[in-house]
C-alpha cells in the first residue's frame, strides 16, 4: 500500500484535511491531489461534516507548492488534463460546505493557491505567501493569476507574480489576501472560534451565501443581483428560515435543521 500522503481527522462538525509530507515542506504531488480529492468526495458525503480546514503537517509548512521534482516530466498536454492542480481548487472554492485554510507556515506556489481556493483563509504570524513559478519559467497555474488579483488588487497581484515576491503574514493581512493573523500556538483555536461562528448560521443561508459571492463576483451586478434574488427567493420557502425568525423573536438560539 501506498503510504498516505494527506490525513484525513474528523473533530465534531470539522474535518480537518492535512497535508503530510513534512520532510519535503508539504509539497504537493499527483498522489496528494487524488488524495484531496477523495477526501473531498468523503466530506461532502458526511452530513455530520459542516465544515473543511485545509492545513499542513509541523509547523514549518502549510504547502511549499507543487513537487518541483515532477515538473521535467511535465508536457504541454499534461496542463489541459482532466483533475490536475487547477479543477481540484475550482472545487474547493465551490465546494458545497464552507472551507478554511489554516495556514501553519510557508504557503508558496501551489499552496498559495490553495489557501485562495478557500473560503477564508487565517494565517499563523510566521506564515509566508508568495508566487514564485516564474522562477522556473511557468506561471500559476492554479488559479494563481486569477484569485490572487480578484483579493488583492491587479497591481499587487503583477508585482507578486513578476517579482517572485514572498510576503509575511502582516503583509498578508494588511493586502487582504489572509482574513486573520495569530500567533502559531492560538492558530487553530482562532480557527475553532471563526467555524463556531459560521456554524451558528443556518446551512443552507450559508451555502447559497458562499455561492452567491462567488458566482457573482464572475459576472455584471444585474446579473449578480439576480441570483442574489433568486438565492434569497429559495430562503424565503425554507423551515430554516422560519426557525431562525422565531428562535429571534423568543430571544432563543435557532436549531437549525437545512431544511
Amino acid at each position: 500500500m501506498k503510504e498516505k500522503m494527506l490525513q484525513y481527522g474528523k473533530e465534531g462538525k470539522l474535518a480537518y484535511l492535512r497535508i503530510d509530507r513534512p520532510e519535503v515542506r508539504n509539497a504537493l504531488n499527483k498522489q496528494t491531489l487524488e488524495e484531496m480529492s477523495e477526501a473531498l468526495d468523503r466530506a461532502s458525503a458526511d452530513p455530520e461534516v459542516e465544515l473543511v480546514v485545509f492545513t499542513g503537517s509541523g509547523e514549518k509548512a502549510f504547502a511549499a507548492g507543487a513537487d518541483i521534482s515532477q515538473m521535467p516530466d511535465k508536457k504541454g498536454i499534461d496542463a489541459l488534463k482532466e483533475n490536475d492542480m487547477q479543477q481540484v481548487y475550482d472545487r474547493i472554492e465551490s465546494f458545497e460546505k464552507p472551507t478554511i485554510a489554516m495556514v501553519n507556515g510557508l504557503a508558496l506556489g501551489g499552496g498559495c493557491e490553495l489557501a485562495m481556493a478557500c473560503d477564508i483563509r487565517i494565517a499563523s504570524s510566521n506564515a509566508k505567501f508568495g508566487l514564485p513559478e516564474l522562477n522556473l519559467s511557468i506561471i500559476p497555474g492554479a488559479g494563481g493569476t486569477q484569485r490572487l488579483t480578484r483579493l488583492v488588487g491587479k497591481g499587487k497581484a503583477l508585482e507578486m507574480i513578476l517579482t517572485g515576491k514572498v510576503i509575511e503574514a502582516e503583509e498578508a493581512l494588511r493586502i487582504g489576501l489572509v482574513t486573520d493573523m495569530v500567533p502559531p500556538e492560538h492558530l487553530k483555536a482562532k480557527v475553532e472560534e471563526v467555524s463556531a461562528k459560521i456554524l451558528a448560521k443556518g446551512p443552507l443561508a450559508v451555502q447559497l451565501a458562499k455561492l452567491t459571492v462567488h458566482m457573482g463576483a464572475e459576472t455584471d451586478m444585474k446579473t449578480g443581483l439576480l441570483l442574489e434574488k433568486l438565492s434569497q427567493a429559495i430562503l424565503f420557502n425554507s423551515e430554516d428560515k422560519n426557525e431562525g425568525t422565531k428562535a429571534f423573536m423568543e430571544k432563543r438560539r435557532a436549531v437549525f435543521q437545512g431544511k
